[in-house]
């Protein structure tokens, strides 16, 4: 076994990691007001600039896509992408597809529902809410997504550099001193980012976990399952993290996400499939057409109650992907050396978006049939309880006790991946970008990970996990647009395909 001297941008990053997850866990709602107080001074000063940002990044992606840029291939021009189309487009989808579409599925439509029905009517409220929901998890999400990606990508299979956000700096702006540093402190921030993003994570999938386990086995009180379900998530993901088990990790992605699938597909055929499929494809035409402007919008002359919704969603939203870039962007990046520029932006951008639309647009339409047609308990749940409403959604379906359990299984399977792959990603990261860091050094990454997880678990609000989130990647609405900028220098450097 190789031995890797600790480098000083691992010791710092699993100092920082670790401070952040003591004091979470010794005073988790200090964390979480201190952590809501600073993003919502951010939020009131530059949320302009992160509305701005991530509209201007999709409007890269489609620049890049449509340029002569979009026949540069990512590595020589000789080079051939390493898996074919369906499997590098399931993998894209086990990279950014987890915890969160279990989590947020009718939850997320139905909470801003409640909310815009009480500036207009209930079916026009349905009808904004949806694109709110598509809004934030859709081409500008994958925008910011793919950039990150792409620019990775592009320096280190086009350029020879190395996997990390340091690498475009120092091919494009030299070696010098200052270059050096300010990419040790990209690539320390991003560490950073992605650990904390992966903790609110993992706190969401232990918070779904317990309240559906809760109603299978009769507990009256989810709070009492915490520690077992976390411990249990903690055993599941350290285990993998001291072995080489890759392949065997994607397989479990890849059945999380097709148990996702297969339960979406039941909800749509055994559901009001005409009323669902109606609001898919008119929600659809309305996101396709509005989806540029409404990406400039800022909520600038509504009331209180209206500016702090869209600042708790969709500007936490464009952050918390942007806490994900680093750690979706280098694992799109190593699946996508051969293709061009082109094939990548499509394949990133558009299909997991379009799969976004038919997931919300299934779960979330359900929500809107039990509010406009039904009684509107789902509603009445989801305003108690948001872990609660996916189960809540589910009870109403023949089969209950196997959709709940499936759910309960993929939510699990998803977390464990994604604790898996962030450990080996910030391993690898820490240690200058070695492929095969050591077992010890992902075994400590675990472990903070789960320390991590438990600060967040101990907040116990999501909005405050949430705000959390944002605080650890406000630094990257900086660092991804000079990243940009070095990606279009070393573009212009290209010969003319």
């Amino acid at each position: 076994m190789k031995s890797i001297s600790p480098s000083p941008l691992l010791v710092i990053a699993l100092a920082i990691s670790a401070a952040i997850a003591a004091w979470g866990i010794i005073d988790p709602q200090g964390l979480g007001r201190i952590a809501a107080a600073a993003v919502a001074m951010q939020f009131d000063s530059r949320g302009w600039f992160i509305m701005l940002e991530a509209s201007g990044l999709l409007l890269v992606v489609l620049y890049l896509a449509l340029s002569r840029y979009g026949d540069v291939r990512l590595g020589p021009d000789t080079a051939e992408p390493e898996f074919s189309t369906p499997a590098w487009i399931a993998m894209l989808f086990a990279a950014g597809m987890g915890v969160g579409l279990l989590f947020y599925g009718a939850a997320e439509p139905l909470t801003h529902y409640e909310v815009l029905r009480q500036y207009t009517s209930d079916p026009q409220a349905a009808s904004h809410a949806m694109f709110v929901t598509y809004l934030n998890w859709g081409f500008h999400a994958w925008a910011i997504y793919g950039i990150v990606g792409l620019v990775i990508a592009y320096f280190a299979y086009r350029r020879h550099r190395t996997l990390l956000l340091s690498a475009p700096l120092t091919d494009v702006l030299g070696e010098a001193g200052w270059t050096k540093a300010l990419g040790w402190g990209f690539d320390l921030l991003a560490i950073v980012a992605i650990a904390v993003g992966l903790a609110g994570s993992m706190a969401m999938g232990v918070f779904q976990i317990q309240t559906g386990l809760a109603g299978l086995i009769g507990v009256e009180n989810p709070g009492v399952l915490t520690i077992p379900v976390f411990v249990a998530l903690c055993i599941a993901f350290i285990i993998p993290l001291r072995r080489d088990l890759g392949e065997g990790m994607a397989l479990l992605s890849n059945a999380a996400m097709l148990i996702a699938v297969g339960m979406m597909v039941y909800l749509l055929v055994l559901g009001p499939t005409s009323f669902l499929m109606d609001g898919i494809v008119s929600g659809f035409g309305r996101y396709l057409f509005g989806v540029l402007p409404a990406g400039f919008s800022t909520a600038e002359f509504f009331d209180e109650l209206l500016t702090d919704w869209f600042q708790g969603w969709t500007l936490n939203y464009m952050i918390w992907w942007l806490a994900w870039s680093p750690f979706v962007g280098i694992f799109i990046a190593r699946i996508s050396r051969g293709r061009t520029i082109r094939e990548f932006l499509i394949g990133v951008v558009v299909t997991p978006t379009l799969f976004s639309i038919l997931w919300f647009g299934v779960f979330g339409g359900l929500g809107f049939y039990d509010a406009l047609r039904q009684e509107g308990a789902l509603s009445a749940v989801n305003a108690e309880n948001l872990d609660a409403t996916t189960f809540a959604l589910l009870e109403r379906f023949p089969l209950s006790g196997i959709t709940r359990t499936a759910t309960i299984l993929a939510a699990f399977l998803f977390v464990v991946t994604s604790v898996v792959s962030a450990g080996f990603t910030l391993a690898m990261i820490g240690t200058g970008g070695d492929d095969n860091p050591s077992p010890r050094i992902r075994t400590i990454w675990g472990i903070i990970l789960g320390a991590l997880g438990l600060a967040m678990i101990l907040v116990g609000d999501i909005s405050l996990v949430r705000s959390i989130i944002a605080l650890s990647a406000i630094a990257f609405v900086f660092i991804v647009p000079i990243l940009v900028v070095c990606l279009f220098k070393s573009l212009a450097r290209e010969e003319r395909p």
